[in-house]
């Protein structure tokens, strides 16, 4: 069947315009943490920790509790910021689903393709880590990485609706790549909580290091059951999305796996989250360790995603780039 260029075209429009309804949210949520009461509250219990720090020897000074503040204007920012996270979502969402009708095929047969459906998994999995955790005004960091990530897809890696290779025409398109645009979308909120949780580990231990910022975030225990629990959905996912690989390439090229560039990377990536969760659970690994493991998962990933595609060649090098 022809493309339908209309729906292509429409399907690029909302893309864009989800990229700058994402860069708004971003800037939304940020004043919610640099000015919000959450980060007030943290910044008043840092300063009197450090003062009866300053007066050890004697009685700490018993202070009253903050009187509760109404719901102030960084507060309502950070709540449109979120509804228009919520909005950005939904056009992403619709410039998928307008991308396979255009192409009539599942709508990521190439690189653009997949990193939009990627970014767009991550944006839903923070909706609903939001939905169990008090983290909306850390909304920023997680939509920073992922501003980038649309930027780079729709300039670098952006491919006109095509049909895909014939190797590509197959059933395992839909099963493959979509547990792998599952595993990898979800896997960059694990990577971005952990970050946020070497700053908040080592305020914590030395509330000079970092006191401006740190003590505006989540609890250091906080950050960690996020990045842990949304490591364990994904990481079962991406195993089978690396293994359904392994059987198309058999069926595909001849061979399980002949170790091209992406199929490198990605193992090296599930090596990686295994540690992870392995040291975790045996070892009793938290903490700074454990974030640092996951931070090294979350480097793969992003490199696996994007830019092996642009400085190598492979048998995946089916975005129009490699």
């Amino acid at each position: 069947m022809p493309i339908n260029e209309t729906l292509s075209r429409y399907s690029d429009w909302l893309y864009t315009t989800a990229a700058a309804i994402y860069v708004v949210a971003l800037m939304m949520t940020l004043i919610e943490q640099g000015f919000g009461a959450k980060g007030r509250l943290a910044m008043e219990r840092a300063q009197r920790r450090s003062r009866e720090l300053v007066g050890a020897g004697g009685p700490p000074v018993e202070e009253a509790p903050a009187a509760p503040r109404e719901v102030g204007r960084p507060e309502r920012i950070g709540r449109m910021g979120a509804s228009l996270l919520v909005l950005g979502a939904l056009l992403q969402l619709s410039a998928i689903v307008l991308r396979g009708l255009a192409v009539h095929r599942a709508p990521w047969g190439n690189m653009y393709e997949y990193g939009m459906a990627v970014t767009f998994i991550t944006v839903v999995t923070w909706l609903v880590v939001m939905g169990k955790f008090p983290v909306r005004h850390l909304t920023g960091f997680l939509l920073l990485p992922v501003v980038i990530l649309m930027f780079v897809n729709g300039t670098m890696l952006y491919t006109i609706a095509a049909p895909v290779q014939p190797a590509l025409q197959s059933y395992w398109l839909v099963i493959h790549v979509s547990a792998a645009i599952i595993g990898s979308g979800v896997f960059l909120v694990p990577g971005v909580a952990s970050v946020l949780y070497l700053f908040r580990a080592a305020h914590d231990k030395d509330n000079t290091k970092f006191a401006r910022f740190a003590p505006k975030l989540p609890a250091a225990d906080v950050l960690d059951r996020i990045a842990y629990r949304t490591t364990i959905f994904a990481f079962p996912v991406f195993t089978f999305g690396v293994l359904c690989g392994a059987v198309w390439a058999e069926s595909a090229w001849g061979r399980f796996w002949g170790w091209d560039p992406k199929e490198t990377v990605a193992f090296i990536a599930w090596v990686v989250y295994a540690a992870y969760l392995h040291s975790r659970a045996t070892a009793g690994w938290r903490g700074a360790r454990a974030a640092a493991i996951n931070i090294v998962g979350f480097a793969a990933i992003v490199f696996n995603l994007f830019f092996v595609n642009l400085v190598t060649a492979g048998l995946h090098s089916y975005a129009g780039v490699g």
